[in-house]
């Protein structure tokens, strides 16, 4: 019996084969790309037959790809960091007291949810301008914090929800406030919720293009999207640079996968099941 279900089912293997195919391919040709000369006119399909490192040197060097990656990493970790800790704080009390305030406020933030942030690309932008928070780091992690705050709020709300409230009332009566509660029972708990987040929030920021090319218009504090968006122009383009300079900036966000996967998984099984 095990052998027959077996022999049926070798079409999950197959199916399984095409979507390692359709995920691995995009990076196989941006490899190849990044290593070919510009003179190989080759299809992108070809792995060049003398690869060089001509191109990352230009992604170094004119791209300032390690600068962009600098600036990156301390908008992406400021944050991550903002995200989790607001969406935790906001999300225990708006799961703990039930009232027609706390449904109207994690009502609001999923309306947040569905707003598309290029509609309000004027006023936000003029909003910065007053405060001067252009060519500031503060200007777009603010707004960074603002559009993924609400799944912050909405994935740890569902989970503390599940956590029974009797252990509040431990703590209380071991003579822990709010705050104490928080930190030493609730969000020790959470984990794999803020795997989670960290994992999401961190590639959106990570990728963020739209607001930090009106934000950050300093060569010097640009990110690696507009970096790398850099290498193109209406009268040249260095497409070998950027396939250099976009191959050195992913291998962080893999890594980090890599490494939080587990803890990604069972956190988005966590917060649908409860």
């Amino acid at each position: 019996m095990s052998m027959v279900r077996k022999e049926h089912l070798w079409w999950r293997y197959v199916v399984l084969a095409i979507i390692v195919v359709v995920y691995l391919a995009p990076i196989y040709v941006l490899t190849g790309i990044s290593f070919k000369p510009l003179d190989d006119l080759s299809s992108y399909w070809h792995f060049p037959s003398r690869p060089t490192l001509q191109n990352f040197t230009s992604a170094i060097v004119t791209g300032h790809i390690f600068t962009a990656l600098k600036n990156t990493v301390i908008i992406t970790g400021c944050s991550v960091l903002l995200i989790v800790a607001v969406g935790a704080m906001t999300a225990y009390p708006l799961a703990r007291m039930k009232s027609k305030y706390t449904k109207l406020i994690s009502g609001f933030a999923l309306v947040i949810m569905m707003v598309p942030p290029l509609s309000i690309l004027v006023p936000l932008y003029a909003t910065l301008v007053g405060y001067g928070g252009i060519n500031k780091y503060w200007g777009i992690v603010i707004t960074l914090l603002t559009f993924e705050l609400p799944l912050s709020i909405f994935l740890y709300m569902n989970f503390i929800k599940a956590i029974p409230k009797a252990l509040d009332e431990a703590a209380h009566i071991d003579g822990a406030g709010p705050v104490r509660t928080f930190f030493q029972v609730i969000f020790p708990q959470v984990n794999s919720v803020t795997a989670s987040v960290v994992i999401l929030s961190g590639i959106h920021c990570w990728n963020d293009y739209q607001f930090s090319l009106y934000i950050l218009q300093k060569t010097i504090m640009k990110p690696v999207t507009v970096a790398i968006a850099g290498f193109f122009s209406q009268e040249t383009s260095n497409l070998n640079a950027a396939a250099a300079a976009a191959l050195i900036v992913i291998l962080p966000v893999i890594i980090l996968f890599l490494v939080l996967q587990r803890y990604f998984i069972k956190g988005m099984v966590d917060s649908a099941i409860k």
